[in-house]
């Protein structure tokens, strides 16, 4: 999936959030966090734990098409 990695850095600074606070409360690793939003791009299941650590549905962090 292509993650709009902007939009995810806008919601952790709206939640006052680091990366590593991501990672804690969605249970992928700080790394791993940083690859996906280097990259732009994770696993369907990655984007799911990612939009459910920042409390938001998935099609809020996926960019189309």
């Amino acid at each position: 999936m292509t993650i709009n990695t902007t939009r995810i850095e806008l919601m952790l600074a709206e939640r006052g959030m680091t990366r590593t606070a991501l990672a804690a409360s969605c249970g992928i690793s700080r790394q791993n966090i940083s690859t996906v939003i280097r990259r732009g791009t994770c696993e369907p299941k990655t984007a799911g734990k990612l939009a459910a650590g920042l409390g938001v549905p998935v099609a809020d962090i996926i960019r189309e098409g």
